[in-house]
């Protein structure tokens, strides 16, 4: 028994198991035909997927909060007061 067949709808490699082709969605329930759904799992027909809508959502166009000039200038003083009391002023 082959380990894997063509899909009649676009002719990619479907392993033997597979209830659906990984290329193009169609499976039995649709005839292997064009018609696919994707049952609810969740999975966007790639024909109606909106990129930027995508990223809104998943929060990678949310910009992260700048640090403060109090912080920078705090990090700049421990800085200084290590170098000095490295240096042989403690």
């Amino acid at each position: 028994m082959s380990e894997t067949f063509t899909c009649p709808n676009c002719g990619a490699d479907v392993p033997a198991r597979a209830k659906a082709c990984p290329a193009c969605g169609a499976d039995e329930e649709t005839g292997w035909s064009d018609e696919r759904h994707y049952d609810g799992a969740g999975i966007e027909d790639p024909d109606d997927f909106d990129y930027e809508d995508w990223q809104r959502r998943e929060g990678s166009l949310v910009s992260r909060p700048q640090i403060g000039w109090w912080w920078w200038a705090v990090a700049v003083l421990v800085l200084v007061l290590t170098a000095w009391w490295v240096l042989g002023g403690g």
